[in-house]
């Protein structure tokens, strides 16, 4: 909704600099500038002034609006109309927003009317109309301003596989070289659409003979300081990304190892300004735990079995919800093998959701479609038994109203990725989480304080390891100024968990991150030695 503004600045406005409307451009650095060059004048229907200097009817004929909008959410824009040269009497404005409403104040003309603010009910493309009436003069003018909003909403696709370097699909049927990328197509493949903003990928590494990493970022970006993937030697490594996509429709897949790589990538759903569907976070809630005969049967999955998970009607999870965010984990696998996660009332697809050795304690975050009866299905691929656990920690559907976005106000043009900490640099953040501790992370910064974040979208890695464990995520009730000033209560340790690791190895996995209150979260490390914590932010769920 329109929010009231408060008198426009007195003084006469002096010129912006001219800069004319660049849809794409501005959808990225979140600025949209329309010329006063832009401007129409015509006489107010009236056709006759109702009086008034000579000076000022010259002032009236000159009048031009110079109209500026900033994005500041997902769905939100913050806007300002400067009538430059206008006759120092009043007019009236109306701001049409595109959407069927409007917003109307009165400005004397040489002056600006500052920091009027709209919600949109849903991302998408919308042309702003800004129309001045001088009435004493008998003058009008119109300029018009193209936005687009920075989120978009989320559309579930069935699993399939897009790239697979193994095979020859999506790209050569060769390894990717070291310190090399390879080009993946989205947008109109698989039938995910030409005008989609963001891909949800299960991105695997495998036949790796060394150590190395995987960096996933759109088409025609500098290339990131960020990591979605690491491997070692002879590792099968998966990770669920959320990554945009460039403008020519691309992303790109950056091996960053000492020798070449098999990559493969499977889509699960992507974001689309066009899509339906919303997302809702929730308290991270454990849906499924075979060791306990939660939510499934106790035992194990059967090597090649299959069961059924109801999502919806549980834990607040409505009937309409059309995807789930999980975290699913493998513990005491019998043999190597996968899982396969997919939406109920259809065949299991070619596409794995996480990778097993024998006896590996290993999760995976994932976002899958819910089927027609509000359940997923999780297939066990190995000949033997494993043991599985679901964590829940949130959902899509036309009831939420959180909208992606990897661009914020404070942020660079490019908007993200970009990386939040690395606790092995430089101070304030170069210190180990102890063992047992949590690490309390403000992800709202700066000039965010004010606007509601449904989830942070965050990769987090964790490094110099030397002992077996596993990391929680959970927002915390404190302030970044609690904790500051000493008076933060030690929030309770979650039973959830986000990511398991070994001694030695750099393991990481996608975090959609629900922060607390004011916009912390905690990175509990549930494990008797100390270890190093890396976080990558990859976008937002915006309220509004």
């Amino acid at each position: 909704m329109a929010q009231a503004t408060g008198p426009a600045a007195p003084g006469v406005s002096a010129p912006p600099p001219e800069a004319a409307p660049d849809g794409a451009a501005a959808a990225e650095s979140g600025t949209f500038r329309s010329p006063g060059g832009n401007t129409v004048r015509t006489v107010v229907p009236s056709g006759t002034a109702k009086g008034g200097s000579a000076q000022a009817s010259a002032d009236a004929s000159n009048l031009e609006l110079y109209i500026q909008g900033e994005a500041r959410t997902a769905r939100s824009i913050s806007f300002r109309v400067n009538l430059y040269q206008g006759a120092r009497v009043a007019h009236e404005v109306v701001i049409a927003w595109g959407d069927g409403t409007t917003h109307t104040a009165t400005v004397t003309g040489g002056e600006i009317l500052y920091d009027v603010r709209h919600t949109y009910p849903r991302p998408g493309e919308y042309t702003v109309t800004v129309t001045a009436t001088d009435t004493v003069n008998g003058v009008q003018a119109v300029n018009r301003l193209p936005f687009t909003t920075p989120g978009s909403f989320f559309a579930p696709h069935a699993p399939t596989r897009l790239l697979d370097t193994r095979a020859g699909i999506g790209a050569s049927r060769a390894k990717v070289g070291a310190y090399t990328p390879v080009r993946l197509k989205i947008a109109g493949n698989a039938q995910v659409p030409a005008g989609v903003t963001a891909v949800v990928l299960n991105v695997t590494a495998t036949n790796a003979t060394a150590g190395g990493h995987v960096s996933v970022y759109p088409s025609g970006r500098e290339r990131p300081k960020t990591s979605n993937v690491n491997y070692t030697a002879g590792q099968t490594v998966p990770n669920q990304v959320i990554v945009p996509v460039g403008k020519d429709g691309y992303i790109e897949l950056y091996n960053g190892g000492w020798n070449a790589v098999d990559l493969i990538a499977d889509v699960t759903g992507y974001f689309d300004r066009a899509a339906a569907d919303g997302y809702t976070s929730v308290n991270p809630v454990r849906f499924v735990d075979t060791r306990e005969g939660l939510g499934a049967a106790r035992g194990q999955i059967a090597g090649q079995g299959t069961v059924g998970v109801q999502i919806t009607g549980r834990s607040g999870i409505p009937a309409g919800a059309t995807a789930v965010a999980l975290n699913v984990t493998v513990t005491d696998p019998k043999q190597a093998g996968h899982l396969t996660v997919f939406p109920s009332g259809q065949a299991a697809p070619s596409t794995s959701s996480l990778n097993f050795t024998p006896g590996q304690t290993v999760a995976n975050s994932v976002i899958v479609p819910v089927g027609a009866d509000g359940k997923i299905n999780v297939r066990n691929g190995a000949w033997a038994g494993t043991d599985v656990i679901i964590d829940v920690v949130g959902y899509y559907g036309a009831g939420s109203k959180a909208a992606f976005a990897t661009w914020r106000l404070g942020l660079p043009p490019e908007g993200g990725p970009f990386r939040h900490i690395d606790t092995r640099g430089l101070p304030p953040n170069n210190w180990p989480c102890l063992a047992g501790g949590y690490y309390a992370l403000h992800l709202n910064s700066g000039n965010r304080y004010d606007l509601p974040i449904e989830a942070h979208v965050t990769n987090l890695t964790v490094t110099t390891t030397t002992g077996p464990g596993h990391l929680s995520v959970a927002p915390d009730p404190n302030s970044a100024h609690a904790y500051q000033y000493g008076y933060a209560v030690k929030p309770p340790r979650p039973t959830t968990s986000a990511l398991n690791w070994t001694a030695g190895k750099d393991v990481s996995n996608l975090v959609q991150a629900k922060t607390g209150p004011h916009g912390v979260i905690d990175l509990w490390n549930q494990s008797s030695r100390e270890v190093h914590y890396i976080v990558d932010w990859f976008g937002e769920y915006d309220a509004y």
